[in-house]
């Protein structure tokens, strides 16, 4: 059986939870004792969660632990001499460390991130950067695997850390066992983008949501405005304007996002050509396809690749 520590503070993230149910699964689905979970605390005792109620933990001490996984909070605050000697020492003596979210803070102040990559949420990236320089965040992936340190970005992207933990452990087959018990609809590899363009359109009514869906899975067709305007039951004038207005973006813009979304989650899959990726996906050519990454992502096609390959060596 393997142990594993889930640490948590005062005003620590309810969320963070998430990640306990994959490794509970893993027993469940395995019909086995795989794995056991302890809450672990400075003090030991009832800690209060961000939520208001409180968990019952044990305090830190010398028993050994296969993995231990750092909570995370709402905001990144100091962290106390107690907890940062815990965690040099669980690096030190336990097979592996994680910290999702905003616990990547607690792990690089205990200097344990030094000379390391990790990521953590987007949101903050850039400050974990600033206050921490000896590390390498990498703000756009699920999650990093670097020696023995775990982090991920944030709030469900633990499950994601966690589920590639038992895979890790006892394989791809198990792994999906677990991940289709809990009614996910895939594991995401940890090169993968935080980002989703799906989010960031979030139209209002269910004619343009329609129209959306329609262009996700038809991402070979023209998808013209007026392919768009008839699937949303509007002119093509008329669906133009509301798109505009509840999305913040044109028709054109918005489904060059979904296209190059596609196309760079195709990349990180790594099994298809640029050829292929790009007809896939409806640029047609590589040339436009290139085009649209540098004006989506910032950087072409060939960096997104290259990246994600680099990000999957290192996990």
């Amino acid at each position: 059986m393997r142990d594993i520590g889930f640490v948590v503070f005062p005003g620590f993230q309810v969320m963070g939870f998430a990640a306990t149910s994959v490794f509970e699964v893993a027993n469940l689905v395995a019909c086995d004792a795989l794995y056991r979970i302890r809450l672990l605390s400075e003090a030991g005792g009832l800690v209060a969660t961000s939520a208001g109620f409180a968990v019952q933990t044990e305090a830190f001490g010398d028993t050994p632990f296969d993995t231990v996984i750092v909570g995370t909070g709402m905001h990144p605050a100091p962290s106390s001499a107690g907890m940062l000697h815990f965690i040099r020492n669980s690096v030190q003596t336990t097979r592996r460390v994680a910290a999702p979210c905003i616990g990547a803070f607690i792990l690089a102040e205990a200097g344990v991130l030094d000379g390391r990559r990790a990521t953590t949420h987007w949101a903050v990236a850039r400050d974990l950067q600033n206050r921490y320089p000896l590390l390498r965040i990498d703000e756009d992936r699920i999650y990093i695997k670097d020696g023995n340190v775990w982090t991920s970005a944030g709030m469900s992207a633990g499950v994601d850390l966690a589920l590639a933990m038992v895979e890790d452990d006892y394989g791809a087959e198990l792994t999906r066992m677990v991940a289709r018990n809990m009614v996910l609809y895939h594991r995401r590899a940890g090169g993968q983008s935080q980002f989703s363009a799906l989010l960031e359109l979030d139209p209002k009514s269910d004619r343009i949501q329609t129209a959306v869906d329609f262009a996700k899975k038809n991402l070979r067709s023209t998808l013209s405005v007026e392919e768009l305007a008839d699937v949303a039951r509007l002119s093509p004038r008329q669906f133009s304007r509301t798109f505009r207005l509840e999305t913040g973006q044109s028709p054109a813009k918005a489904v060059e996002h979904l296209r190059a979304e596609a196309a760079r989650l195709l990349m990180e899959q790594g099994r298809l050509s640029m050829d292929a990726i790009a007809n896939e996906t409806g640029f047609s050519d590589r040339e436009r396809m290139r085009r649209a990454f540098l004006r989506v992502f910032g950087q072409p096609p060939q960096a997104v690749r290259r990246n994600a390959r680099i990000g999957e060596l290192a996990s």
